[in-house]
């Protein structure tokens, strides 16, 4: 157990490994209640979102969801997280465990007449499903008589009882396997983690941090606070697809101006090629010279080799290019690979 967002956590159940692999080939499930999930009300409430952030809600019809980004003036990342447009005018956004408070105090000094932000996460947990026979396993906590599962397409969101239990079931995740993020009534989370338990003849495992990080690194998504800050903006970070220019929000002149003229830096992806593991904090370099550090690094169950991203000179970011890494003071060959890390075989 470890101290994570203010939260207390499992880092494993059983082992890393093995929690990763069955995410891959069968179905994992995830405590993540620590998300963050502020409600966002009242007539000034798309008004204050679509200054706020820095994907277009517009382009959102009811139950469908965005990625998308909270920026400062200077267009770096205070928090990236995904707004739902729900039933009723309500307005969801799932945050960061660590950044609750600095999420809720960035919109509300925000000032926007008629919106009302209320942070509803000490109410509410949520539980994540995800591998590759996490629908058929919902399929049987699933409602009789209702649309099963499988016809929720990705990035949208529907109230069922699942297991019994009021919830939110949102198709969303964090490990690139097929999957569900359920959010319910606090006090009910533990009947919805034995429900989806119950079901073990389909392999699902209890799975911790350890493998929810594995699990991301390999489909090169960032973590907050470590590939992407306050002092990245989503440009750097490769993450301009999820941002809708043309548009005024906060920080977008900034964005404007790196998309047109480039950027001084780029997040990429390195493999190792030698037998060694790249940490958060390792030098990478270039013929002896350092140009970055690594924001994050792992060993890849999956892909069965050394893997990190860092950020590095855009005439450094191009796939193929040949760098090293410094692991406690010996250089190892390294090079600049696409992502993701791991591709799913079809």
């Amino acid at each position: 157990m470890v101290e994570f967002g203010g939260w207390e956590m499992p880092v494993y159940y059983v082992g890393i490994n093995e929690e990763h692999r069955a995410v891959r080939a069968r179905a994992g499930i995830f405590d993540v209640s620590h998300m963050g999930q502020l409600e966002v009300t009242g007539s000034g409430a798309e008004n204050l979102l679509r200054k706020a952030l820095a994907s277009d809600i517009d382009r959102l019809e009811e139950g469908q969801a965005q990625y998308s980004f909270l920026l400062n003036e200077k267009g770096g990342v205070i928090d990236d997280l995904i707004v739902y447009r729900l039933p009723d005018k309500v307005w969801l956004l799932v945050v960061n465990a660590g950044n609750i408070e600095t999420d809720l105090a960035h919109l509300k000094g925000l000032k926007q007449r008629g919106a009302v932000v209320t942070d509803k996460s000490a109410e509410t947990a949520m539980i994540a499903l995800q591998g590759p026979v996490a629908l058929e396993l919902l399929a049987d906590i699933w409602p009789k008589k209702t649309p099963g599962p499988d016809t929720i397409k990705p990035f949208t969101a529907v109230a069922r009882a699942v297991a019994g239990v009021p919830c939110l079931v949102a198709r969303t995740g964090y490990t690139g396997e097929p999957g569900v993020e359920l959010m319910c009534p606090a006090d009910r989370a533990g009947d919805l983690w034995d429900g989806i338990l119950a079901r073990r003849e389909h392999g699902v495992v209890p799975s911790g941090l350890g493998a929810r990080d594995t699990l991301r690194l390999e489909m090169g998504y960032p973590l907050h606070g470590h590939d992407i800050d306050p002092k990245t903006t989503p440009i750097e970070a490769g993450l301009g697809r999820f941002v809708h220019l043309g548009r005024e929000f906060i920080g977008s002149a900034v964005l404007d101006k790196q998309v047109a003229k480039g950027v001084k830096r780029r997040l990429v992806g390195i493999q190792l090629l030698d037998r060694a593991i790249p940490r958060e904090g390792y030098p990478i370099l270039k013929d002896g010279v350092k140009i970055g550090v690594i924001t994050s690094g792992t060993l890849s169950p999956s892909v069965d080799r050394g893997i990190g991203m860092g950020y590095v000179a855009p005439e450094y970011a191009e796939p193929g290019t040949t760098l090293q890494v410094d692991i406690r003071g010996r250089e190892r060959d390294a090079e600049v690979v696409p992502l993701p890390f791991y591709k799913k075989e079809s």
